[in-house]
């Protein structure tokens, strides 16, 4: 997924690569011109005062490429980077970076649809798994799922908290039969073997512990008003 490639020598190397296009008055890159590094990258579009600077292409030799904006040569504003395993970026840009909205198109056909910053997933998001159709929608933190989301399935989702990418504490799965499982899910120790220097270590797995089950309900954090209890409220409320 990284896309750090080359464009940082372009600064140092830039007098000794070819160029071909218009210069200001002081004899730097300004306006729109072409542009061949030695290390075999290439960069077409605009200038400013011997820097890219607005919309341009730039060409990995490893066969990746930006075709977006440029501020003072960092990748900047709206544009989209193709990655040589067939990946896909489309979105905003700051300082070289993936941040503010974009999608990213994974090589397995997997997406992402929502905020980033520093390169990572963060914010809110929408995470599509191509193989299932299944969907993550919810909030991001660091590259994973965090705090208060839900996967979305065929015939069923669960809502609920989330922590480093796994389901966490309280929640709820939601079937298309009109009805819910509420309960929580708890770390529990999976069998204990042996490492590689003889030390015990064990993997901590999910289990999800099913409390009841109720008619749909209104969901909100600490408080839940089942579809059956709002209607005999409204009833009682209409007698007075």
């Amino acid at each position: 997924m990284s896309d750090v490639g080359s464009e940082e020598f372009d600064d140092e190397l830039s007098k000794l690569g070819e160029y071909e296009g218009d210069r200001n008055e002081a004899g730097e890159r300004h306006g729109v011109g072409k542009a061949v590094l030695p290390n075999g990258d290439s960069y077409q579009g605009l200038y400013e005062n011997g820097k890219r600077h607005g919309q341009g292409t730039y060409r990995f030799k490893n066969g990746a490429r930006y075709v977006g904006n440029y501020y003072q040569n960092k990748k900047q504003g709206q544009g989209t980077f193709y990655y040589p395993d067939g990946s896909k970026y489309e979105g905003s840009w700051v300082e070289d970076l993936r941040q503010g909205h974009g999608v990213y198109t994974y090589p397995n056909g997997d997406t992402y649809d929502g905020e980033w910053l520093h390169h990572m997933r963060n914010g809110q998001g929408i995470y599509h798994y191509h193989e299932t159709g299944s969907k993550y929608k919810g909030s991001w933190v660091n590259g994973n799922m965090d705090s208060a989301g839900e996967y979305i399935h065929s015939n069923h989702r669960y809502k609920g908290n989330f922590a480093n990418n796994n389901p966490y504490g309280p929640g709820k799965y939601v079937f298309d039969i009109a009805c819910e499982q509420h309960g929580e899910y708890h770390p529990t120790e999976q069998d204990r073997t042996e490492g590689e220097w003889g030390e015990l270590s064990s993997t901590a797995v999910l289990k999800w512990i099913p409390k009841c089950v109720t008619g749909l309900t209104l969901w909100t954090p600490g408080h839940e008003t089942s579809a059956g209890e709002k209607k005999a409220s409204a009833e009682e409320g209409g007698e007075n």
